[in-house]
């Protein structure tokens, strides 16, 4: 029995313990769920061999509750994906509606455009002139004094190429039997751009105000209404006026009082005297005002014409100016045609003085060697070439000659052939 009993109480005291530790198990699992990272107080991890099966549970447990874990991350990306865009969406459609309240707040604070007068038209319209015309003619001075320099540096560079190779060729294949080629005149050129019409320089003119004239006819007109006025109260008064002397207070004091009678009133001074001056200054202001509408239509009449003809002028200004753009870039393509060709004759120079020091004067250019009379005739070639687009004028009627730009181009070709030949 007590033996019995005595194991009764072992097996007792036995699962007393296992419970307490399922129970520090459950705190623990309980605790990496809340991502605690502490263990619970009074739990020490047991050996394998005491509790295989608890710690078998216990790990199964952990490894499901981990993978719940790492599950979490990627339902917390789902949910927040699509709240991020709608975020994004909230906040345009946000600064839209900020973006026109305060386009409609711009719009209620901007203040109406004041119409523009007849006279500030006028006003604005000159200075529109006087600017069109001013950049009009200092444009055309600049291209002027462009087209200047670029005639200077034309006219050096011809000089440097008949100087530096060119003449020195020709007097070569001349003493190698071929025959100078003179294909024109050769006097120098004067190069000139000038239109043949050239365009009349406009001068914009200011517009008066005419208040002065208006003034003068408004107090003209107030004169003989005055005096019209006092000639027909005399006449109705049955008075003869002596314009000779100044007249009495009494006269002048009847003829004022008749003027009241004009509105039904008795005879009275002050009363005639308002008429009178009213009427005169009513009739000095209505013709002060129709000078003045007038004047200033007048003006802006004027001031429209004299813009037309501005922008005409600034038109043929800048027609004059585009030739002039175009005179520019041929004389600049021009002068690197030349400077290369000076280069070309300086070498072929120095092969027919080679030719002529070794092989001597022959009477005929068939009569050198084979290669050296092919230098000979490339360079005839290059000096006719030369020849020819020099003695073409490249004015004509004081705009480029087409005969020039189509001279040009051949020179062109054929200083670009001579390259291909070199290389």
């Amino acid at each position: 029995m007590n033996e019995n009993k005595n194991t009764g109480e072992e097996m007792m005291h036995q699962n007393e313990s296992e419970t307490v530790e399922i129970v520090k198990i459950e705190e623990a699992v309980e605790a990496v769920e809340k991502n605690e990272s502490e263990v619970p107080e009074g739990f020490e991890q047991k050996e394998s061999k005491d509790v295989p099966e608890t710690m078998e549970l216990t790990e199964g447990s952990l490894e499901e509750k981990r993978q719940e874990h790492e599950d979490v991350p990627e339902t917390i990306e789902l949910i927040e994906g699509p709240s991020e865009d709608k975020r994004e969406e909230h906040e345009d459609v946000l600064e839209t509606m900020g973006s026109m309240e305060e386009s409609i707040e711009e719009t209620m604070k901007k203040p109406e455009e004041k119409k523009e007068s007849k006279k500030e038209k006028t006003v604005r319209l000159v200075q529109q002139a006087r600017t069109l015309v001013q950049e009009a003619d200092e444009e055309s001075s600049a291209c002027r004094m462009l087209l200047g320099d670029d005639l200077k540096e034309y006219n050096d560079a011809k000089k440097s190429l008949l100087e530096n190779g060119f003449e020195a060729c020709d007097r070569l294949i001349e003493k190698m039997g071929y025959r100078s080629m003179d294909s024109g005149s050769s006097d120098e050129e004067v190069v000139t751009f000038e239109p043949k019409e050239s365009v009349k320089p406009l001068v914009v003119k200011e517009v008066s105000g005419g208040a002065f004239s208006a003034l003068f006819l408004a107090l003209s007109a107030g004169a003989v209404t005055a005096a019209g006025l006092i000639y027909l109260a005399t006449e109705q008064l049955g008075m003869t006026l002596d314009i000779s002397k100044m007249p009495s207070a009494e006269v002048t004091e009847k003829i004022a009082s008749w003027f009241s009678t004009l509105i039904d009133v008795e005879p009275n001074v002050t009363i005639g005297t308002g008429i009178f001056g009213t009427s005169v200054l009513l009739v000095g202001a209505v013709v002060y005002a129709l000078c003045a509408t007038f004047k200033t239509n007048s003006n802006l009449h004027f001031a429209v014409q004299q813009f037309v003809e501005s922008e005409l002028y600034a038109e043929k200004k800048h027609e004059c100016k585009s030739e002039m753009d175009r005179v520019d870039a041929h004389m600049k393509e021009t002068i690197k045609t030349m400077k290369t060709y000076e280069v070309l004759f300086n070498e072929q120079k120095g092969k027919l003085q080679r030719i002529l020091h070794i092989e001597g004067e022959k009477s005929k250019a068939t009569e050198y060697h084979e290669k050296s009379f092919s230098e000979i005739r490339v360079t005839k070639e290059l000096i006719a070439t030369m020849k020819d687009f020099m003695n073409i004028p490249m004015s004509e009627e004081g705009k480029l000659s087409d005969v020039s730009v189509q001279r040009l181009e051949k020179v062109k070709k054929e200083m670009n052939e001579m390259i291909d030949r070199l290389y």
